[in-house]
């Protein structure tokens, strides 16, 4: 009778209330790249990016995966030393890469096909 009765339950949700399966993809190797640095010495910086992306699409943010980490270092790279070495910068940058991100993908498949950009991991010098 339980049985059934989940079975009833699950049939009679909105189809909207069904989760939607994510998956991470993530950048291999990790990111590296400079940043204008005030003093002469050259500044970089390291990153692990991960995109939560939904299942069915992971595919196909791996084949965009080349375009994906260019964008993502270009903006890195146009970016202030204040801006890396700050938290509040830090979540600036990701944001912009989130934005750039999801437009090319769009540009690329007519979708954003990215639900959130992560950095997982983030060393500066």
């Amino acid at each position: 009778m339980l049985k059934y009765l989940l079975i009833g339950t699950c049939l009679l949700m909105p189809q909207g209330a069904i989760a939607t399966d994510y998956a991470y993809f993530g950048f291999q190797p990790d990111i590296v790249t400079n940043y204008i640095a005030v003093k002469k010495k050259m500044g970089y910086v390291r990153l692990t990016v991960e995109l939560m992306v939904p299942s069915e699409n992971i595919e196909i943010v791996e084949h965009h995966s080349p375009l994906l980490r260019d964008a993502i270092i270009d903006i890195i790279g146009q970016q202030p030393e204040a801006s890396i070495k700050s938290i509040k910068g830090r979540a600036e940058i990701q944001l912009k890469c989130e934005e750039k991100i999801k437009a090319l993908l769009t540009q690329e498949t007519g979708q954003p096909l990215i639900k959130k950009l992560l950095f997982t991991q983030w060393l500066d010098n």
